[in-house]
């Protein structure tokens, strides 16, 4: 049966209605009936969502949307009787999903605003720093990183669903997200101190700070998605997000290397000149300034987010919430093991997740003890890695709508597991466990042996798939649940993205320890990779639908 159209006095288009056109006016005669009180509420919460959506600030429409759609979900004794009423409703709920320009903008500049931080700091400059130049040796080195993160990552798997159901109930986000830039900032800044010598102990736990208010804020951040775009669009913007947050991340790289970053030799930056502000490479200054400058870039690109995009609206107070909260992260976690393919999405990601995760923590230390690279090597390395990840992000923005969520975190896990194994089985004079001998001698430039170069291919394929395979999960997630249950189903997410978090790097870790090889510990991010592929190929996309 065609679908007929009726013209919306809410902007002035057409709403899509079952059946015959419905007339304006009705028919004359004996046959007319009063309007149900609930067709006239229905009518007056239109002219509330048509006056919000001529705010001129664009929270205030977006309040407005959210208390008509409040108000409507409190008219439980009616049912709406025509095409119109009906049309009314699922408005109101699209308008919900429909921020401004400027509000999207703002909330993807969250991504640009919070990557130099895992550039820069966590992966390319302070973290090889840290475990070349700061511990005794490489392998403790590692260990210690790889602990710091797997401490980080426990403590995000337990708070995070209890915090995402709290905000559930207090409704607005931005105030969470606040309270944890802060300890976000005030933690970077302190990774300034980390001269070589220094307590080991106290940088891991700076770092380990960073990480978990990080971690939290991009919790309510994600949360903020299914509020601002309708699901067919969620894939998209969400990789634009993700390509733009590595863009941020490569500009701040750049500037590092090339303005920062001294060499030990010479004294000099790549481009030949002194570091800036008298940074002496001989101290590790070029590297510990990543952290305040990692601090400041969070907090002025955070900015438009808090000004432009818009909230939820308030919800009960903290106290009130705290209890709320809780309950309905009890509920919920006995609700998503009902819902068979959210949680076997879960599954597959807590595991898939972990090994990505120890992948982008553990990967440029594993090149820079293996290959003694510099500070610059490193960082060309991660210049790299980024402008592939955004040609990556930008093509998946395309395919996640073509293809689905699904098929691309398939794609890009495949290609992180080849790119793995290429890793380990490359060393000095060899790739591919020795089947491929290669010429030894360096050519005295960047990457100056073959074998250096082989490890450059692997890394373009990590730089290509990671980015995609974050940004589509967060997509998949999205257009699984609804945006009254984000705030909640985010925080397992999150959960379930942390929730062994610590077990890859603690057995990269442990094996590093116990076998002296950071090659055989590396070997097993493989198999995490491996298994959450196997449970995602079963996984329904949506999740929601029903599981064959």
């Amino acid at each position: 049966m065609r679908l007929g159209t009726v013209p919306s006095p809410l902007w002035g288009g057409s709403l899509r209605s079952s059946g015959v056109g419905v007339r304006h006016r009705p028919p004359p005669g004996p046959s007319v009936q009063r309007p149900h009180k609930g067709e006239v509420e229905a009518r007056r919460l239109s002219s509330r969502l048509d006056a919000g959506r001529q705010r001129r600030h664009p929270g205030e429409g977006q309040r407005e949307s959210l208390a008509v759609c409040m108000s409507i979900r409190n008219m439980q004794t009616w049912r709406p009787t025509s095409a119109v009423s009906g049309g009314i409703i699922m408005a109101a709920v699209d308008a919900v999903q429909r921020a401004s320009g400027r509000g999207i903008w703002g909330w993807m500049f969250f991504d640009w605003a919070a990557q130099p931080f895992f550039t820069v700091v966590t992966t390319f400059i302070f973290g090889p720093y840290f475990v070349s130049r700061m511990a005794s040796d490489p392998v403790s080195g590692q260990a210690a990183w790889g602990y710091g993160i797997a401490v980080a990552g426990l403590v995000i798997a337990v708070l995070s669903p209890i915090l995402g159901s709290i905000a559930d109930q207090t409704g607005p986000r931005k105030p969470w997200i606040a309270f944890f830039a802060s300890i976000k900032i005030i933690s970077l800044c302190l990774l300034w101190f980390a001269a070589p010598g220094s307590n080991l102990f106290l940088v891991v736990l700076f770092f380990s700070l960073a990480s978990v208010a990080a971690e939290f804020s991009t919790v309510f951040n994600d949360s903020m998605m299914p509020r601002l775009v309708p699901k067919s669009e969620i894939g998209h913007v969400s990789n634009i997000a993700w390509g733009l947050g590595y863009l941020g991340g490569m500009i701040a790289l750049i500037f590092v290397v090339a303005c920062l970053a001294g060499s030990l030799e010479t004294g000099k930056t790549i481009i030949g000149i002194d570091p800036l502000f008298g940074l002496d490479p001989k101290l590790g200054e070029d590297a510990r300034a990543t952290g305040p400058l990692s601090a400041g870039w969070y907090f002025l690109f955070i900015l438009p987010m808090f000004f432009f995009t818009p909230d939820a609206i308030k919800g009960i107070p903290i106290g009130p919430a705290v209890r709320e909260g809780l309950s309905e992260l009890k509920s919920t976690l006995t609700e998503v093991r009902r819902r068979k393919g959210i949680f076997r999405f879960l599954i597959a990601r807590m595991i898939y997740q972990d090994g990505v995760n120890a992948l982008l923590a553990l990967g440029g230390t594993f090149a820079a003890a293996m290959f003694h690279w510099s500070i610059t090597e490193i960082g060309m390395f991660g210049i790299i890695l980024n402008v592939v990840a955004i040609v990556g992000c930008l093509v998946a923005a395309w395919l996640d709508t073509a293809l689905g969520s699904k098929t691309i975190v398939m794609i890009s896990l495949v290609l992180l597991s080849i790119a793995t194994i290429g890793i380990v089985s490359t060393g000095p004079g060899y790739t591919l466990f020795g089947a491929w001998m290669m010429p030894g001698a360096d050519s005295g430039g960047l990457f100056g042996t073959a074998a250096e170069k082989a490890y450059i291919f692997y890394g373009l394929l990590i730089g290509l798939a990671f980015g995609p395979v974050q940004a589509s999960s967060r997509s998949y997630m999205a257009r699984s649940v609804t945006a009254a249950e984000s705030g909640r189903y985010f925080g397992i997410y999150a959960l379930a993205g942390r929730a062994t978090s610590f077990l890859a790097p603690f057995m990269v870790a442990s094996i590093t320890l116990a076998s002296g090889s950071a090659r055989l510990g590396m070997a097993a991010i493989v198999l995490f990779l491996g298994v959450g592929i196997a449970i995602l190929s079963w996984t329904p996309y949506p999740a929601d639908q029903p599981v064959e």
